[in-house]
Protein backbone atom coordinates (compact mmCIF):
# COMPACT_ATOMS: atom_id res chain seq x y z
CA UNK A 1 0.00 0.00 0.00
CA UNK A 2 2.67 2.22 0.75
CA UNK A 3 4.55 1.19 -2.17
CA UNK A 4 1.63 1.76 -4.42
CA UNK A 5 0.63 5.54 -2.67
CA UNK A 6 4.37 6.27 -3.28
CA UNK A 7 3.97 5.51 -6.68
CA UNK A 8 1.16 7.51 -6.86
CA UNK A 9 2.88 10.33 -5.63
CA UNK A 10 5.99 10.51 -7.36
CA UNK A 11 5.46 8.45 -10.54
CA UNK A 12 1.37 9.81 -11.41
CA UNK A 13 2.83 13.61 -10.60
CA UNK A 14 5.89 13.49 -12.57
CA UNK A 15 4.18 11.94 -15.40
CA UNK A 16 1.58 14.48 -15.04
CA UNK A 17 3.16 17.28 -15.30
CA UNK A 18 5.12 16.14 -18.48
CA UNK A 19 1.97 15.81 -20.11
CA UNK A 20 0.61 18.92 -18.93
CA UNK A 21 3.85 20.77 -20.37
CA UNK A 22 3.40 19.04 -23.80
CA UNK A 23 -0.06 19.96 -24.00
CA UNK A 24 1.18 23.29 -23.47
CA UNK A 25 3.72 22.59 -26.43
CA UNK A 26 1.13 21.20 -28.33
CA UNK A 27 -1.21 24.70 -27.79
CA UNK A 28 2.16 26.60 -28.65
CA UNK A 29 2.62 24.90 -32.03
CA UNK A 30 -0.98 24.67 -33.75
CA UNK A 31 -1.34 28.73 -32.36
CA UNK A 32 1.56 29.48 -34.08
CA UNK A 33 0.91 27.44 -37.22
CA UNK A 34 -2.35 29.59 -37.79
CA UNK A 35 -1.20 32.88 -36.39
CA UNK A 36 1.67 32.47 -38.82
CA UNK A 37 -0.56 31.55 -41.70
CA UNK A 38 -3.85 33.73 -41.09
CA UNK A 39 -1.79 37.06 -40.49
CA UNK A 40 -1.64 39.67 -43.17
CA UNK A 41 2.19 40.24 -44.73
CA UNK A 42 0.86 43.43 -45.60
CA UNK A 43 0.34 44.15 -42.28
CA UNK A 44 3.78 42.28 -40.95
CA UNK A 45 5.58 44.10 -43.18
CA UNK A 46 3.88 47.71 -42.26
CA UNK A 47 5.11 46.59 -38.59
CA UNK A 48 8.37 45.36 -39.62
CA UNK A 49 8.52 49.07 -41.30
CA UNK A 50 7.74 50.54 -38.23
CA UNK A 51 10.71 48.86 -36.46
CA UNK A 52 9.19 45.66 -34.93
CA UNK A 53 11.24 42.99 -34.77
CA UNK A 54 8.84 40.25 -34.29
CA UNK A 55 7.28 41.23 -37.78
CA UNK A 56 10.47 41.23 -39.24
CA UNK A 57 11.12 37.74 -38.22
CA UNK A 58 7.60 36.52 -39.26
CA UNK A 59 8.00 37.86 -42.72
CA UNK A 60 11.54 35.96 -43.07
CA UNK A 61 10.17 32.69 -41.65
CA UNK A 62 6.83 32.87 -43.89
CA UNK A 63 8.92 33.08 -47.29
CA UNK A 64 9.12 29.46 -46.98
CA UNK A 65 5.66 28.31 -46.19
CA UNK A 66 6.29 24.81 -46.57
CA UNK A 67 9.45 24.61 -44.37
CA UNK A 68 7.59 26.39 -41.69
CA UNK A 69 4.25 24.52 -41.97
CA UNK A 70 6.36 21.01 -42.24
CA UNK A 71 8.66 22.29 -38.95
CA UNK A 72 5.59 22.98 -36.80
CA UNK A 73 3.61 20.46 -37.86
CA UNK A 74 6.57 18.03 -37.11
CA UNK A 75 6.98 19.55 -33.44
CA UNK A 76 3.20 19.39 -33.12
CA UNK A 77 3.06 15.92 -33.83
CA UNK A 78 6.38 14.74 -31.82
CA UNK A 79 4.62 16.50 -28.52
CA UNK A 80 1.03 14.88 -28.92
CA UNK A 81 2.32 11.78 -29.78
CA UNK A 82 3.93 11.50 -26.62
CA UNK A 83 1.31 13.00 -24.43
CA UNK A 84 -0.69 10.21 -25.40
CA UNK A 85 2.00 7.53 -25.34
CA UNK A 86 2.97 9.06 -21.54
CA UNK A 87 -1.09 9.39 -20.99
CA UNK A 88 -1.97 5.67 -21.45
CA UNK A 89 1.10 4.04 -19.73
CA UNK A 90 -0.41 6.65 -16.79
CA UNK A 91 -4.08 5.11 -17.02
CA UNK A 92 -2.86 1.78 -17.61
CA UNK A 93 -0.70 1.69 -14.60
CA UNK A 94 -3.97 2.83 -12.56
CA UNK A 95 -6.74 1.37 -14.23
CA UNK A 96 -5.48 -1.55 -16.02
CA UNK A 97 -6.69 -2.44 -19.25
CA UNK A 98 -9.60 0.05 -18.98
CA UNK A 99 -6.83 2.53 -19.07
CA UNK A 100 -6.50 2.64 -22.34
CA UNK A 101 -9.74 3.64 -23.30
CA UNK A 102 -10.26 5.87 -20.70
CA UNK A 103 -6.50 7.56 -22.14
CA UNK A 104 -7.64 7.93 -25.28
CA UNK A 105 -10.98 9.86 -24.13
CA UNK A 106 -8.93 12.31 -21.99
CA UNK A 107 -6.47 13.18 -24.10
CA UNK A 108 -9.12 13.85 -27.11
CA UNK A 109 -10.72 16.20 -24.85
CA UNK A 110 -7.94 18.09 -23.35
CA UNK A 111 -6.12 18.22 -27.01
CA UNK A 112 -9.28 18.92 -28.80
CA UNK A 113 -10.02 22.32 -26.01
CA UNK A 114 -6.79 23.21 -24.83
CA UNK A 115 -4.25 22.54 -27.72
CA UNK A 116 -6.10 23.19 -30.83
CA UNK A 117 -9.06 25.13 -30.08
CA UNK A 118 -8.06 27.36 -27.78
CA UNK A 119 -4.97 28.35 -29.26
CA UNK A 120 -6.34 28.33 -32.75
CA UNK A 121 -9.33 30.70 -31.78
CA UNK A 122 -6.58 33.41 -30.00
CA UNK A 123 -4.05 33.33 -33.22
CA UNK A 124 -7.36 33.93 -35.29
CA UNK A 125 -8.40 36.84 -33.38
CA UNK A 126 -4.93 38.46 -33.68
CA UNK A 127 -3.21 36.95 -36.19
CA UNK A 128 -0.58 39.66 -36.86
CA UNK A 129 -0.08 40.29 -32.71
CA UNK A 130 0.15 36.49 -32.00
CA UNK A 131 2.69 36.38 -34.81
CA UNK A 132 4.99 38.53 -34.27
CA UNK A 133 5.31 36.77 -30.33
CA UNK A 134 6.26 32.96 -31.83
CA UNK A 135 8.01 34.17 -34.50
CA UNK A 136 11.40 34.08 -32.25
CA UNK A 137 10.43 30.31 -30.44
CA UNK A 138 9.08 29.09 -34.33
CA UNK A 139 12.34 30.45 -36.03
CA UNK A 140 14.50 28.06 -33.57
CA UNK A 141 12.55 25.39 -34.34
CA UNK A 142 12.52 25.61 -38.28
CA UNK A 143 16.44 26.04 -38.09
CA UNK A 144 16.57 22.93 -36.01
CA UNK A 145 14.03 20.79 -38.07
CA UNK A 146 15.59 21.84 -41.33
CA UNK A 147 17.63 18.46 -41.80
CA UNK A 148 14.79 16.32 -41.26
CA UNK A 149 12.48 18.39 -43.09
CA UNK A 150 14.36 18.81 -45.83
CA UNK A 151 14.08 15.16 -46.36
CA UNK A 152 10.53 14.79 -45.85
CA UNK A 153 9.69 17.51 -48.29
CA UNK A 154 12.18 15.27 -50.83
CA UNK A 155 10.42 12.31 -50.50
CA UNK A 156 7.18 13.51 -50.67
CA UNK A 157 8.25 15.54 -53.91
CA UNK A 158 9.31 11.82 -54.85
CA UNK A 159 6.22 10.30 -53.99
CA UNK A 160 3.81 13.04 -56.07
CA UNK A 161 6.14 13.09 -59.27
CA UNK A 162 5.36 8.89 -59.45
CA UNK A 163 1.91 9.81 -59.85
CA UNK A 164 2.49 13.01 -62.15
CA UNK A 165 2.07 15.95 -59.42
CA UNK A 166 4.93 17.91 -60.18
CA UNK A 167 5.81 21.32 -57.41
CA UNK A 168 7.65 24.38 -57.94
CA UNK A 169 9.59 25.01 -55.01
CA UNK A 170 9.98 28.28 -55.90
CA UNK A 171 6.52 29.21 -57.35
CA UNK A 172 4.60 31.66 -54.83
CA UNK A 173 1.60 30.35 -53.13
CA UNK A 174 -0.65 33.14 -52.90
CA UNK A 175 -0.10 35.78 -56.17
CA UNK A 176 -0.48 39.27 -54.37
CA UNK A 177 -3.53 40.92 -57.15
CA UNK A 178 -5.53 37.79 -56.31
CA UNK A 179 -5.25 38.12 -53.05
CA UNK A 180 -5.89 41.73 -52.82
CA UNK A 181 -9.05 41.29 -55.35
CA UNK A 182 -10.04 38.44 -53.53
CA UNK A 183 -10.38 40.35 -49.97
CA UNK A 184 -12.08 42.97 -51.75
CA UNK A 185 -14.57 40.64 -53.47
CA UNK A 186 -15.11 39.31 -49.88
CA UNK A 187 -15.18 42.75 -48.04
CA UNK A 188 -17.95 44.13 -50.35
CA UNK A 189 -20.18 40.91 -50.04
CA UNK A 190 -19.65 41.45 -46.16
CA UNK A 191 -20.63 44.85 -46.20
CA UNK A 192 -17.48 46.78 -45.05
CA UNK A 193 -16.05 47.95 -49.01
CA UNK A 194 -17.99 50.38 -50.61
CA UNK A 195 -18.95 49.29 -54.52
CA UNK A 196 -17.44 52.24 -55.58
CA UNK A 197 -13.92 51.56 -53.75
CA UNK A 198 -13.99 48.25 -54.77
CA UNK A 199 -14.25 49.02 -58.53
CA UNK A 200 -11.35 51.82 -58.14
CA UNK A 201 -8.92 49.67 -56.71
CA UNK A 202 -9.44 46.64 -59.28
CA UNK A 203 -9.51 49.30 -61.91
CA UNK A 204 -6.28 50.13 -61.33
CA UNK A 205 -5.50 46.52 -60.68
CA UNK A 206 -6.67 45.70 -64.43
CA UNK A 207 -4.56 48.62 -65.45
CA UNK A 208 -1.48 46.06 -66.69
CA UNK A 209 -4.48 43.08 -67.92
CA UNK A 210 -6.24 45.13 -70.52
CA UNK A 211 -5.53 46.32 -73.80
CA UNK A 212 -5.92 49.67 -75.73
CA UNK A 213 -8.18 48.52 -78.32
CA UNK A 214 -10.81 47.64 -75.15
CA UNK A 215 -11.62 50.79 -74.31
CA UNK A 216 -10.66 53.39 -77.71
CA UNK A 217 -13.41 55.02 -79.48
CA UNK A 218 -13.67 52.97 -82.82
CA UNK A 219 -13.02 54.91 -85.60
CA UNK A 220 -16.86 55.45 -86.74
CA UNK A 221 -16.85 57.86 -83.73
CA UNK A 222 -14.18 59.96 -84.48
CA UNK A 223 -15.36 63.54 -84.96
CA UNK A 224 -12.20 64.65 -87.84
CA UNK A 225 -11.32 67.42 -89.74
CA UNK A 226 -10.86 68.31 -93.12
CA UNK A 227 -7.25 70.28 -93.95
CA UNK A 228 -9.13 71.11 -97.33
CA UNK A 229 -12.65 72.61 -95.62
CA UNK A 230 -13.29 76.33 -95.98
CA UNK A 231 -11.69 77.98 -92.31
CA UNK A 232 -15.24 79.45 -92.08
CA UNK A 233 -16.44 75.60 -92.13
CA UNK A 234 -13.40 74.41 -89.80
CA UNK A 235 -13.76 77.32 -87.64
CA UNK A 236 -17.71 76.34 -86.92
CA UNK A 237 -16.99 72.43 -86.43
CA UNK A 238 -14.60 73.21 -83.54
CA UNK A 239 -16.91 75.81 -82.34
CA UNK A 240 -19.40 73.14 -82.51
CA UNK A 241 -17.87 70.60 -81.12
CA UNK A 242 -17.89 68.57 -77.76
CA UNK A 243 -14.27 67.86 -77.93
CA UNK A 244 -11.50 70.19 -77.55
CA UNK A 245 -9.10 68.47 -79.46
CA UNK A 246 -9.77 66.96 -83.19
CA UNK A 247 -7.89 64.99 -85.61
CA UNK A 248 -7.42 66.57 -89.03
CA UNK A 249 -6.83 64.16 -91.94
CA UNK A 250 -6.02 65.35 -95.57
CA UNK A 251 -8.02 63.26 -98.96
CA UNK A 252 -8.69 60.12 -96.70
CA UNK A 253 -9.78 59.90 -93.27
CA UNK A 254 -6.93 57.20 -92.60
CA UNK A 255 -4.40 59.80 -93.72
CA UNK A 256 -3.93 61.59 -90.08
CA UNK A 257 -2.02 64.60 -90.58
CA UNK A 258 -2.49 66.43 -87.36
CA UNK A 259 -4.11 67.01 -84.17
CA UNK A 260 -5.53 70.48 -84.16
CA UNK A 261 -6.32 72.11 -80.19
CA UNK A 262 -9.39 74.56 -80.68
CA UNK A 263 -7.25 76.76 -78.49
CA UNK A 264 -4.75 76.91 -80.95
CA UNK A 265 -6.84 76.81 -83.34
CA UNK A 266 -8.81 80.44 -82.22
CA UNK A 267 -5.27 82.05 -81.16
CA UNK A 268 -3.94 81.58 -84.45
CA UNK A 269 -7.37 82.58 -86.26
CA UNK A 270 -7.83 86.05 -83.71
CA UNK A 271 -3.65 86.52 -84.89
CA UNK A 272 -4.30 86.14 -88.58
CA UNK A 273 -7.36 88.44 -88.55
CA UNK A 274 -5.37 90.89 -86.35
CA UNK A 275 -7.76 91.11 -83.33
CA UNK A 276 -10.97 91.86 -82.93
CA UNK A 277 -10.87 95.22 -85.19
CA UNK A 278 -9.17 93.11 -88.02
CA UNK A 279 -10.76 92.11 -91.20
CA UNK A 280 -11.91 88.28 -91.15
CA UNK A 281 -11.44 87.77 -94.68
CA UNK A 282 -8.19 87.07 -94.13
CA UNK A 283 -9.17 83.46 -93.11
CA UNK A 284 -9.38 82.94 -96.58
CA UNK A 285 -5.62 82.35 -96.69
CA UNK A 286 -5.26 80.01 -93.41
CA UNK A 287 -4.02 76.90 -93.27
CA UNK A 288 -5.30 74.40 -90.51
CA UNK A 289 -2.09 72.06 -91.02
CA UNK A 290 0.44 75.19 -89.78
CA UNK A 291 -1.01 74.73 -86.16
CA UNK A 292 -2.08 71.37 -85.70
CA UNK A 293 0.09 69.09 -83.11
CA UNK A 294 1.86 65.53 -84.74
CA UNK A 295 -0.21 63.06 -84.63
CA UNK A 296 0.85 60.62 -81.86
CA UNK A 297 -0.05 57.05 -82.68
CA UNK A 298 -0.23 53.62 -80.47
CA UNK A 299 -0.57 50.05 -81.04
CA UNK A 300 -4.03 48.79 -80.32
CA UNK A 301 -2.35 45.71 -78.00
CA UNK A 302 -0.50 47.88 -75.77
CA UNK A 303 -1.46 47.85 -72.19
CA UNK A 304 -3.67 50.88 -70.35
CA UNK A 305 -0.64 50.59 -67.72
CA UNK A 306 1.78 51.04 -70.35
CA UNK A 307 -0.19 53.66 -72.20
CA UNK A 308 -0.82 55.64 -69.11
CA UNK A 309 2.78 56.31 -68.64
CA UNK A 310 3.36 57.30 -72.07
CA UNK A 311 0.80 59.93 -71.72
CA UNK A 312 2.49 61.33 -68.32
CA UNK A 313 5.93 61.09 -70.63
CA UNK A 314 5.24 62.93 -73.30
CA UNK A 315 2.63 65.41 -71.54
CA UNK A 316 0.09 64.81 -73.93
CA UNK A 317 -3.87 63.67 -73.22
CA UNK A 318 -4.60 61.96 -77.21
CA UNK A 319 -3.12 59.59 -79.16
CA UNK A 320 -4.48 57.76 -82.04
CA UNK A 321 -4.58 53.85 -82.52
CA UNK A 322 -3.28 51.76 -85.18
CA UNK A 323 -3.37 47.67 -85.95
CA UNK A 324 -0.82 45.70 -87.01
CA UNK A 325 -0.97 47.13 -90.58
CA UNK A 326 -1.20 50.57 -89.57
CA UNK A 327 -4.74 51.50 -90.03
CA UNK A 328 -6.58 53.57 -87.95
CA UNK A 329 -8.88 51.51 -85.32
CA UNK A 330 -9.65 54.72 -83.06
CA UNK A 331 -8.48 56.91 -80.50
CA UNK A 332 -7.68 56.36 -76.91
CA UNK A 333 -7.18 59.79 -74.22
CA UNK A 334 -6.22 60.12 -71.02
CA UNK A 335 -9.20 60.50 -69.63
CA UNK A 336 -10.44 57.31 -71.43
CA UNK A 337 -7.75 55.22 -69.05
CA UNK A 338 -8.85 57.21 -65.78
CA UNK A 339 -12.40 56.33 -66.00
CA UNK A 340 -11.45 53.12 -66.15
CA UNK A 341 -10.36 53.73 -62.33
CA UNK A 342 -12.68 56.37 -61.27
CA UNK A 343 -15.79 55.13 -63.06
CA UNK A 344 -17.29 57.85 -65.80
CA UNK A 345 -16.17 61.65 -66.00
CA UNK A 346 -18.60 64.22 -67.20
CA UNK A 347 -18.73 67.22 -67.44
CA UNK A 348 -21.47 70.18 -68.94
CA UNK A 349 -20.30 69.56 -72.62
CA UNK A 350 -20.21 65.79 -72.50
CA UNK A 351 -24.28 65.17 -73.34
CA UNK A 352 -23.56 61.11 -73.70
CA UNK A 353 -21.77 60.78 -70.97
CA UNK A 354 -24.19 59.29 -68.19
CA UNK A 355 -24.33 55.92 -69.46
CA UNK A 356 -26.09 54.36 -66.59
CA UNK A 357 -29.34 51.79 -67.69
CA UNK A 358 -32.53 53.35 -67.81
CA UNK A 359 -34.97 50.77 -66.07
CA UNK A 360 -37.70 50.16 -68.12
CA UNK A 361 -41.11 49.69 -67.22
CA UNK A 362 -40.93 45.54 -67.09
CA UNK A 363 -38.27 45.68 -65.13
CA UNK A 364 -35.49 45.16 -68.11
CA UNK A 365 -32.31 47.84 -68.21
CA UNK A 366 -32.31 49.49 -71.58
CA UNK A 367 -29.06 49.81 -72.63
CA UNK A 368 -27.02 51.40 -75.69
CA UNK A 369 -25.23 48.70 -77.79
CA UNK A 370 -21.62 50.48 -77.66
CA UNK A 371 -21.54 50.15 -73.86
CA UNK A 372 -18.75 48.39 -72.56
CA UNK A 373 -19.79 45.43 -70.63
CA UNK A 374 -17.22 46.38 -68.14
CA UNK A 375 -19.09 49.83 -67.59
CA UNK A 376 -22.22 47.47 -67.70
CA UNK A 377 -20.92 45.37 -64.92
CA UNK A 378 -19.64 48.34 -62.73
CA UNK A 379 -23.04 50.17 -62.91
CA UNK A 380 -25.24 46.77 -62.27
CA UNK A 381 -22.76 44.83 -60.34
CA UNK A 382 -23.49 41.98 -62.58
CA UNK A 383 -20.64 39.74 -63.69
CA UNK A 384 -20.94 39.41 -67.84
CA UNK A 385 -17.82 37.50 -69.23
CA UNK A 386 -15.69 40.19 -71.87
CA UNK A 387 -13.17 37.65 -72.73
CA UNK A 388 -14.96 37.52 -76.20
CA UNK A 389 -16.38 41.46 -76.94
CA UNK A 390 -15.92 44.73 -75.07
CA UNK A 391 -19.63 46.05 -75.91
CA UNK A 392 -22.98 44.47 -75.08
CA UNK A 393 -23.77 44.52 -78.60
CA UNK A 394 -20.70 42.61 -79.37
CA UNK A 395 -21.35 40.11 -76.94
CA UNK A 396 -25.04 39.42 -78.33
CA UNK A 397 -23.41 39.23 -81.57
CA UNK A 398 -20.52 36.55 -80.57
CA UNK A 399 -23.33 34.17 -79.14
CA UNK A 400 -25.77 35.14 -81.40
CA UNK A 401 -23.10 33.94 -84.37
CA UNK A 402 -25.07 36.31 -86.45
CA UNK A 403 -26.23 39.93 -86.62
CA UNK A 404 -29.82 39.53 -85.10
CA UNK A 405 -32.72 41.62 -86.64
CA UNK A 406 -35.13 43.83 -84.37
CA UNK A 407 -37.35 41.89 -81.72
CA UNK A 408 -34.94 39.22 -81.42
CA UNK A 409 -34.44 37.56 -78.06
CA UNK A 410 -31.71 35.46 -76.70
CA UNK A 411 -30.98 33.92 -73.52
CA UNK A 412 -27.20 33.22 -72.60
CA UNK A 413 -25.00 33.80 -69.40
CA UNK A 414 -27.96 33.63 -67.25
CA UNK A 415 -29.28 37.21 -69.03
CA UNK A 416 -32.16 37.63 -71.47
CA UNK A 417 -31.73 40.10 -74.24
CA UNK A 418 -33.59 41.33 -76.61
CA UNK A 419 -32.60 43.53 -79.78
CA UNK A 420 -34.99 47.02 -79.63
CA UNK A 421 -32.85 48.91 -82.69
CA UNK A 422 -30.53 48.48 -84.89
CA UNK A 423 -28.85 50.77 -87.56
CA UNK A 424 -27.15 48.72 -90.80
CA UNK A 425 -25.47 46.35 -88.72
CA UNK A 426 -25.23 47.80 -85.95
CA UNK A 427 -26.93 46.90 -82.61
CA UNK A 428 -27.58 50.26 -80.79
CA UNK A 429 -30.24 49.12 -78.16
CA UNK A 430 -31.09 45.93 -75.91
CA UNK A 431 -33.15 45.20 -73.62
CA UNK A 432 -31.19 43.36 -70.95
CA UNK A 433 -32.77 41.77 -67.63
CA UNK A 434 -31.00 38.36 -65.54
CA UNK A 435 -32.96 35.13 -65.92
Amino acid sequence: METSTAMLDGAFWFSSGVILFLLVLSGFFSGSETALTAASRGKLRAQADKGSGGATRALRITEDNERLIGSVLLGNNLVNILAASLATALFTRLFGESGVALATLVMTVLVLVFAEVLPKTYAITNAERAAALVSGPISVVVTVFAPVVGAVRFFVRGILRVFGVTTDPDSNILAVREEIAGALQLGHSEGVVQKEDRDRILGALDLNERAVEEIMLHRSGIEMIDSASDPSEILEQCLQSNHTRLPVYRDDPENIVGVIHAKDLLRAMYKLIGGPEGDAGALKNFDVSTVAMAPYFVPETSTLDEQMRQFLHRRTHFALVVDEYGSLQGLITLEDILEEIVGEITDEFDPDGDQIPAAAEDGHLIVDGAMTIRDLNRATDWSLPDDEANTVAGLVIHEAQMIPTMGQVFSFHGFRFEVMERDGNRITQLKIRPL
